[in-house]
């Protein structure tokens, strides 16, 4: 049986069959918000809240567009030095205890591989020390890029993403974030390259 990996953070999910899915891999406190209950629920909130200050947080939410407006709001709640954003890909198919597909068509966090998680977990830089970079990727990187401003640029956005593995529903300055969180300005700058090659 492979050991479980530990976690000092507590690990926030959207619902009960991603907290299932997670506790079979992580040594860790994973909190199910209860999807959009979470806006209305002051005290789960405030423990959510409370967890973030001692411990850090690590939402860990679906890829779809009600992922990422959970991954919003908590994200405009609490301190983003309290936050480590960990994103799943975009693979499309469906969950064994469902009969149908999402509304997107996108697996979530029940249905992610153990080795994809932990290489989201990698990613993020949860499971080992990524330094910071002190050359970060830019505003003026994407405009140059052509990823921001442009008539193509939501287009070469989502081919970038599709290219890194990263999910297709970032906003240009989510993806901003999400580079820095993940990558090097040099392995973000490859990546472009290699994907202009293609």
């Amino acid at each position: 049986m492979n050991q479980k990996i530990k976690l000092r953070e507590a690990v926030i999910v959207e619902g009960k069959y991603d907290k299932i899915r997670l506790a079979s891999l992580l040594d860790a406190l994973i909190l199910d918000i209860g999807g959009f209950r979470i806006y209305k629920d002051k005290e789960k909130l405030s423990l959510v809240r409370a967890l973030a200050k001692t411990r850090g947080l690590i939402i860990l939410t679906d890829s779809d567009r009600a992922g990422f407006q959970l991954r919003g709001f908590l994200g405009g709640s609490i301190p983003k030095e309290q936050i480590i954003h960990v994103y799943i890909p975009d693979i499309h198919g469906k969950e064994r205890r469902k009969a149908r597909p999402g509304k997107e068509g996108k697996i979530g966090v029940e249905g992610m591989d153990t080795e994809t998680l932990k290489h989201c977990l990698v990613r993020a830089g949860v499971l080992e020390v990524r330094e910071k970079s002190e050359n970060p990727v830019t505003r003026a990187d994407l405009l140059e890029a052509g990823l921001i401003g442009g008539e193509e640029s939501s287009r070469k956005r989502k081919q970038l993403q599709k290219a890194l593995g990263l999910p297709e529903n970032l906003s240009a300055n989510m993806l901003r974030e999400v580079l820095n969180t993940l990558y090097t300005r040099k392995e973000f700058l490859a990546a472009l390259t290699r994907d202009r090659a293609e």
